[in-house]
This record gives C-alpha cells, sequence and structure tokens, in this order.
C-alpha cells in the first residue's frame, strides 16, 4: 500500500512539473511573431544605480506610449535623479517630465527582438546643494536614442536603451547665467553596451 502511494505521489510530481514546463514554453512560443498595432499601449520603466566611484546615482525613469500604428508611438516620461558627490559634498536631485516619439526599424528571431530610435524632449527642475547652499534651475533637454525590446511572453519585454546618439541641455540656474551644452556620442557605437540602461516594457 505504501509503495503505491508513493508510486502515485511521483506520477502526480512528474505531471505537475511537465505541465508548468509545457505552460512555460507555451507563454515563451506566445512572444513570436509580436506585431504592434493602432491602439497599443505599454508601460516602460528603467533603472540606474550606479555607487562606489566618484559618486552615487540613482535614477528612474517611468514612461507611457501609445501607438499610432505598427511601427511609430508617441508618449510621456517622467525622470527622478539622486546624485552625491563625496568629495565636493555635493547633492543633486533632478525631476523631470517630458514627450517623446518611437519608431521601430528592426525585427528578429521571429519578432521577439525589435530595435527602435527614439526623439525625445523633456523639462526639468534640479537642486543642487553644495557644503549646505542650496541653489535651483530649470533645464530644457533633447536627445535622440537608440534601443531595443527582446519579448519572453507576449506582453513583457526586456528593454535596453545602447546610447544617447544627440543630446541637447539648455540650463538656466536662479543664481547665475545660463549654459547650453550639445553633445553628439557616436564613439558610443564602438562598444554599444558602454552606458547602457535596462529597463522592462509592459504592454496592453
Amino acid at each position: 500500500m505504501k509503495t503505491k502511494f508513493l508510486f502515485i505521489l511521483s506520477l502526480l510530481t512528474f505531471s505537475f512539473a511537465n505541465a508548468q514546463q509545457v505552460e512555460a514554453e507555451e507563454e515563451m512560443n506566445s512572444a513570436k511573431g509580436i506585431t504592434f498595432q493602432n491602439g497599443d499601449m505599454f508601460l516602460e520603466g528603467s533603472i540606474k544605480i550606479s555607487t562606489g566611484g566618484e559618486e552615487d546615482y540613482y535614477g528612474f525613469s517611468p514612461k507611457f506610449g501609445y501607438f499610432l500604428n505598427d511601427k511609430f508611438a508617441v508618449g510621456a516620461k517622467v525622470d527622478y535623479a539622486s546624485i552625491e558627490e563625496e568629495a565636493t559634498d555635493t547633492k543633486t536631485n533632478v525631476f523631470g517630465v517630458g514627450a517623446f516619439a518611437r519608431y521601430y526599424f528592426l525585427e528578429l528571431d521571429k519578432k521577439r527582438f525589435k530595435a527602435f530610435g527614439e526623439a525625445g524632449l523633456g523639462f526639468g527642475r534640479n537642486k543642487t546643494e553644495v557644503l549646505g547652499v542650496e541653489d535651483t534651475d530649470n533645464s530644457i533637454t533633447a536627445d535622440l536614442t537608440v534601443g531595443l525590446n527582446y519579448f519572453v511572453t507576449k506582453n513583457i519585454a526586456v528593454t535596453f536603451t545602447l546610447a544617447n546618439v544627440l543630446s541637447y541641455n539648455s540650463v538656466s540656474p536662479e543664481n547665475g547665467p545660463s549654459s547650453d551644452t550639445f553633445n553628439l556620442n557616436i564613439n558610443l557605437f564602438e562598444n554599444i553596451f558602454d552606458q547602457p540602461q535596462f529597463g522592462l516594457l509592459y504592454r496592453f
């Protein structure tokens, strides 16, 4: 009787494990052939954390996107970052809002891999504290970014932002002169993972 019970228990355990594996494989296969269409929406978020060097950096950037067709999406984003430089006793908090337009130009691996270019425009307010003295400035930013999504299920994708190809930043401090900077980072393509940002995308 004990032997039969152990046999039935083992059979049930094997059946359950096999069913879980089949379900996981079906979910992975459902990510193949993913296509976007008008009205699709997505939530995306990236996190960047850097500690242990000259500065500690914590950043979070959530986005909401809406597809106008199978390749083109527009949306809004929020940026928050906290930066601390121990050597100069400097603390900076950055908060920004903006809009973006994204174009998907390449699909591979049965359409699970999708590369995109993205243009963004944003407004930010930065608060900096140096040796206990606070200063606030406003900034306008524009950038062109290259990235990719890899769908692990039909709704969830891993996101990598590979490089800021072009960027423009205009800063207007409350107590000081304004400044404008423009960067062209083509050299990043020598190693596209030199400054990656990792994130997740949920499509609905």
